[in-house]
């Protein structure tokens, strides 16, 4: 049994740098669940969406950073808003910007997730 055990730790160490590491993401879980689960509850509850929104996320999270991407989420909700306040998070040039960076991400994650 212990004859094994070198050729088991050499095993490992070979595939540990082959599998893909998504915790490099500054993202917090909660942030990326979040996404994930609105993701699925508009696509569909299956095994295959979580795998595709999962990949989604990570896919985002490889191109905008998490402070980005929180400005883009904030500015894409508040302009749901009514009144005179919501054209703030729509027309101005921060927003759109803003907006612009967040959708060029998630095309990118369209693409190669679904």
């Amino acid at each position: 049994m212990f004859s094994r055990l070198p050729i088991f730790l050499a095993t490992a160490i070979t595939f540990a740098g082959v599998v893909p590491s998504y915790a490099e993401s500054d993202y917090p879980t909660s942030a990326l669940a979040d996404y994930v689960y609105g993701c699925m509850k508009s696509n569909g509850e299956t095994r295959d969406m979580l795998d595709r929104c999962s990949c989604s996320i990570d896919v985002i999270a490889s191109v905008i950073p998490y402070d980005h991407y929180v400005t883009a989420e904030t500015f894409k909700r508040m302009g749901l808003t009514t009144g005179e306040a919501s054209g703030l998070f729509k027309e101005s040039a921060v927003a759109k910007a803003s907006l612009t960076e967040l959708k060029r991400a998630q095309a990118e994650a369209d693409i190669r997730c679904f």
